[in-house]
């Protein structure tokens, strides 16, 4: 391997709240804090998986029906009416049924 090339990998503790990870990184700060004798860089972070909506089941739900109703009322369309139209783009027809 090539000398001088790759990234300083260096002892670091990224703090969440309360919560510390521990680990290596290219990312250094002025802060250090010692742990187990070792200097580590201490790197704040505002979201990490035990703070993150997604990974603490807090997430909250997109309104799709909301954008729906607002595609609507823009196109002053009722929902029969964008359905016929949806329909018709992809060549079905919706008011006759061949039951042989």
């Amino acid at each position: 391997m090539k000398s001088d090339i790759h990234p300083q990998y260096n002892p670091v503790v990224f703090v969440d709240g309360e919560h510390e990870i521990i680990t290596r990184s290219t990312m250094t700060s002025k802060e250090t804090r010692e742990i187990d004798g070792v200097e580590h860089y201490v790197v704040p972070v505002e979201i990490s998986a035990y703070s993150h909506p997604f990974y603490t089941g807090k997430q909250k739900l997109m309104d799709t029906e909301g954008r729906v109703d607002r595609f609507l009322k823009r196109y002053n369309m009722s929902r029969d009416e964008a359905n016929m139209a949806a329909s018709d783009e992809t060549g079905d027809d919706a008011e006759s049924t061949d039951e042989a």
